[in-house]
């Protein structure tokens, strides 16, 4: 990963975008590498020209989602049987299924939003989601949101603090699960909020003339 991260750093434009691409990937599908860190590096890059805001959460969000994606549709496809043998094994434990699944059970469609801010466990709990065969369409959705409110904070965060981008994650891994609850505390506010205005819309359109 240092290699790579090191070779980022000498790219310009589109081979940059493609790299992170890939190293987000392959973080997505398991390998030794810190997603976290690929984005705080790549953000910071954007500090010096190597890429442009916008282009690189565009492409980051693409990479976290597809290879988030491609874990949870080999939980979808194979379920426990995938993890008998081969790589995923590693990633994976067998013994370790069944209390994933019911995590990701108690939770509901919606934990599959909190699981994007669980850095060291994602990838383990994508693949329970997936053999659980929930529909695609809640990775899709609710990793999707996670991952748009994600990026803007990683990559504007880096920029606002300019070089002080270390000292940053290392708070970010400090307090993650307090970031978590606020980010869950501020959605609930809002879906709460829009019900309540719902509700008052029909009651208006009911004592209406």
């Amino acid at each position: 990963m240092e290699a790579s991260l090191q070779y980022l750093q000498t790219l310009q434009g589109l081979p940059a975008y493609a790299l992170v691409l890939s190293l987000l990937v392959a973080c997505g599908i398991g390998a030794p590498m810190n997603e976290d860190i690929v984005l705080l590096i790549a953000s910071a890059l954007t500090l010096t020209g190597v890429m442009d805001p916008v282009p690189l959460m565009a492409v980051a969000w693409v990479g976290l989602i597809a290879g988030d994606a491609l874990v949870f549709h080999w939980g979808h496809r194979y379920g426990a049987r995938l993890l008998r043998s081969g790589p995923v094994s590693r990633i994976v434990p067998e013994g370790r299924l069944l209390s994933l699944q019911e995590r990701v059970r108690r939770g509901g469609p919606f934990y599959i939003f909190v699981i994007r801010f669980l850095p060291g466990i994602r990838t383990a709990l994508f693949f329970a989601a997936g053999s659980l065969k929930l529909p695609y369409r809640h990775l899709f959705i609710f990793d999707g949101a996670a991952a748009l409110i994600e990026l803007p904070l990683l990559v504007y965060g880096v920029r606002y603090v300019g070089g002080r981008w270390q000292e940053i994650m290392a708070l970010v891994e400090r307090f993650q699960g307090v970031i978590v609850v606020a980010v869950l505390l501020l959605l609930a506010a809002w879906m709460l909020r829009g019900w309540q205005r719902r509700r008052m819309d029909k009651g208006g359109a009911r004592n209406g003339p």
